[in-house]
């Protein structure tokens, strides 16, 4: 199995075979599981000192935290993997 990796910012890249979710940090729930991820060693912070702008959610359910806006993380998913699953237009509002 060949493992694709995605740039999420700074040079810091994810196996994109392990990415379950995509979404900003803005909401009460993603708050939440960000709080929870820090206090039990499973939160990975890809920011580089920078505002958090994208929630990473893998299926080990490792929480990792991006610079980059969620829309560029998946566009650069999208380009490594082609347009298997997802559809142009989600997530724009």
């Amino acid at each position: 199995m060949e493992i694709r990796l995605v740039n999420i910012g700074f040079g810091n890249m994810v196996a994109a075979q392990r990415i379950v979710a995509i979404v900003s940090p803005e909401s009460a729930p993603i708050k939440r599981i960000i709080t929870e991820a820090r206090g039990d060693g499973s939160l990975i912070d890809a920011t580089c000192g920078r505002r958090t702008r994208a929630v990473l959610i893998t299926d080990s359910e490792h929480i990792i935290l991006s610079a980059v806006q969620p829309e560029t993380v998946a566009n650069r998913l999208l380009a490594r993997s082609g347009s298997e699953g997802l559809g142009e237009d989600e997530g724009e509002s």
